[in-house]
Order: C-alpha cells, then sequence, then structure tokens
C-alpha cells in the first residue's frame, strides 16, 4: 500500500492546548525556518530556572558515548547528489565504568533552534532550554568490558537522532551497544561537518517525485553500510570489540520504523526489529522473514491512516514471534523524548507525556532482552497492571 504523504508531515497534537505543531522544513535554508507562533499559548509556561531531565535509565550499567561521522564512498546521496558520497552521523552509546568520562550534552544549540524553529516553538522555548538538558550518558567513558548485542535505533523523518535519547541510555544501562543513526538531508537539525543540513529529502516528499518506500529502502542501505564499518573486518570504531556481531537488532520511530522492516528484508545480520508508530510500505513477501522477531507498537490514534491498515496487510506474513501493541492516550510523539520534554517544559501541557518514556523503553527494551538475550520477559507476555495504556492488539 501507497504511503500517504502525510508522513513527511507528521505533526504532534497536544489535546489540553489544541495545538497542532507542523513537522517540516524547507531544504532551501541551511538551517530550519522560524515557522509561525503558537496562537493558542496565550501565556507561556517554560520553566527556566532549572534543567530538564531525562528519567534516569535503569539498568546497572553506567553509559558512554562516542559521536562517529561516517562516509560511504560507493553510494552517491539520493537527495542531493551534487553533495558527494553519502554522509551518516552515528552516536554510539555503550555499557560504561561508572564515575569515568565527563557529562555528555543533549545536543548543540544549533541543532536545537534549528528544530524548535520548524516546530513553532521558537517563542516559548529558547534553544539553550533543550540543548541543556541533562542525561546520564559520559562522553569519553571506560567501556564496561565484554560483548554485547548491538540494537540500531533510526529517527522519524525531519526530527534528529537526539529524539531518542531515552530509549538509547535505557539500552546502554541494560548492557547494549546502541548506534543512532542521523542520515543525511531527512532531518531538520542535524549538524555535519560544515554545518546543519537541510531536510531537502522533505521537500521531494512533499513534492511528490519521491515515495515513503523509497526513503525507507534508502535507510536500509545506510544501515547495512553502519553495520559493516561497525562489525566488518575493519571496524571504524575504537570500542568496535564490545559489538557481538550474532546478536543485531534495530528499531526505529515513524519512518525509522519502516526502515527497520526494509533493513530486515535486506539484510540478515538484524536478527529483531521494532517499528515504533511507522508504516510498513515494503511489502513482507509471503515467505515471510526467516521467522525473525518484530515488535509493532502504535498510538491508538495514529497519526498517519496508513499505519494500521499496512500493518494489517503484512501481520500474516510476519512469521515468526510477533506482538502488536496499542497504547491508548499516545500520539506520534510518545515514542521519543520530545513529548516528555516539552510538557517538562511548561510550554505545553501533555497528559500522556509523563509516562511516555517509561512505556517505550520498557517494552522496546524488554523485546531486546528476551530476543538478542534471551532472557525471559514476562511483560510481553500479556496485559501488565503496570502499563495499563498498553493493550495486546495482536500477538
Amino acid at each position: 500500500m501507497k504511503a500517504t504523504r502525510r508522513v513527511a508531515r507528521y505533526a504532534v497534537s497536544f489535546a489540553t492546548a489544541a495545538v497542532i505543531i507542523p513537522l517540516s522544513v524547507s531544504a532551501s535554508a541551511v538551517a530550519a525556518p522560524a515557522a509561525p507562533p503558537l496562537t493558542a499559548l496565550s501565556t507561556p509556561t517554560a520553566r527556566t530556572a532549572s534543567a530538564l531531565l531525562l528519567p534516569r535509565p535503569t539498568g546497572r550499567y553506567a553509559v558512554g558515548r562516542d559521536t562517529l561521522h561516517l562516509v560511504d564512498p560507493r553510494r552517491t546521496d539520493p537527495w542531493v547528489p551534487q553533495s558527494g558520497p553519502r554522509q551518516l552521523m552515528v552516536d554510539l552509546y555503550y555499557p560504561a565504568v561508572a564515575g569515568s568520562g565527563t557529562p555528555a550534552p543533549y545536543m548543540s544549540t544549533a541543532e536545537a533552534t534549528a528544530l524548535i524553529n520548524y516546530a513553532g516553538l521558537s517563542g516559548p522555548l529558547a534553544p539553550t532550554t533543550l540543548a541543556d538538558t541533562r542525561i546520564w550518558t559520559r562522553a569519553n567513558a571506560v567501556p564496561a568490558r565484554g560483548r554485547y548485542p548491538l540494537v540500531v535505533l533510526s529517527p522519524g523523518f525531519t526530527v534528529p537522532r537526539y529524539t531518542l535519547t531515552a530509549l538509547a541510555e535505557e539500552l546502554g544501562s541494560r548492557g547494549f551497544v546502541v548506534a543512532t543513526v542521523d542520515h543525511a538531508y531527512e532531518s531538520a537539525a542535524t549538524r555535519f561537518p560544515g554545518g546543519i543540513l537541510p531536510c531537502a529529502a522533505c521537500d521531494e516528499y512533499d513534492a511528490g517525485t519521491i515515495t515513503q518506500a523509497q526513503v525507507a529502502a534508502g535507510r536500509a542501505q545506510d544501515v547495512s553500510f553502519l553495520l559493516t564499518e561497525l562489525t566488518g573486518p575493519h571496524p571504524v570504531w575504537r570500542y568496535a570489540d564490545l559489538i557481538d556481531p550474532a546478536r543485531i537488532g534495530m528499531a526505529g520511530h515513524s519512518i525509522g520504523g519502516d526502515a527497520t522492516l526494509a533493513t530486515m528484508l535486506a539484510d540478515r545480520r538484524v536478527l529483531a526489529g521494532a517499528d515504533l508508530d511507522g508504516p510498513i510500505t515494503p511489502p513482507v513477501p509471503a515467505t515471510g522473514i526467516d521467522g525473525r522477531p518484530v515488535l509493532l507498537i502504535a498510538a491508538a490514534d495514529p497519526s498517519s491512516p496508513d499505519i494500521v491498515p499496512t500493518w494489517t496487510s503484512s501481520w500474516p506474513d510476519l512469521n515468526g514471534w510477533k506482538r502488536w501493541l496499542t497504547v491508548a492516550g499516545a500520539d506520534h510523539y510518545t515514542f521519543t523524548d520530545l513529548d516528555y520534554l516539552i510538557n517538562e517544559s511548561g510550554v505545553l501541557s501533555i497528559p500522556s507525556a509523563p509516562r511516555s518514556i517509561a512505556i517505550t523503553t520498557s517494552y522496546v527494551s524488554a523485546f531486546f532482552e528476551r530476543q538478542l538475550k534471551g532472557v525471559c520477559e514476562p511483560l510481553l507476555n500479556g496485559p501488565s497492571r503496570d502499563f495499563p495504556e498498553v493493550t495486546f492488539t495482536s500477538s
């Protein structure tokens, strides 16, 4: 089924303020242009006196982080060919020795400015408020020696990899290496060497010259390149020996979820995949995906009309362990840091936000604990009193 063009313009809907924040950006500028002010916000109430803070990870490990800029010399960028080879920005989160390293930043002020401008929050939310969000990760931390499963995280269209930080930290604290990936020209707020790249793919999608399936397929190529760079004969990461190449999973939000299924279809190294509120546009063959497990998590009222139909049509052909979960009260960005942080800032009140990160990290972590470590996770067996918002639609 062809995905609708709305995927390029996913919005965050906040019922209490009756506000829709458009998530789109023009490729004609290096940074995203300022969006119209949120006129429904009569009195901004951002708390500027104290820094925002992501919830503390629950695992036993401290978490370290490295950043890599990768260039694939074999591929020209599909969205801006004149820019040269395909580029990725990658953050590697890993189990670390407690107390080592220095506090890592959430994102740069320049990236926060671009994200806030294009989301239409440039008045009530200061870029430094978002950029200075305190996280639990340490830069240049000493790794906790061992061999750990690898999980790749791909963000939604137009939003940067930092929006999946809480999930990356939770997985890192539980003994996974995590690679969060920004795909060039697919985000409104990602700094590459030379500056913040525009979301050129967004403009092409809006113009109808490319499809979501093409974007997902391109990301699958990106991830396969990344896996070879991390686990191949000549790994580029200094701590590559932490990764167990026989235990690799992937998860993604929105189009990143779509890309997760596309990557599983294209690369058998990915043994398990989680799709967080994203359609499935690459057709799943009738022969299935070699029995590999899949977790689908959706908002009860999906922001894209294509999510449920594509999941329904793909479900019979997902021929391994599988779960389809639906979260009541959730919106599209429940499965990222955004709802939580905007609610905590006081700019908007989002009823589901206080629970959003706990729900996402608990279920996704349980999935990868079960599928990549063989740990029994009863949370995935059926409804839980701890998470009454979560319904098992199919299993």
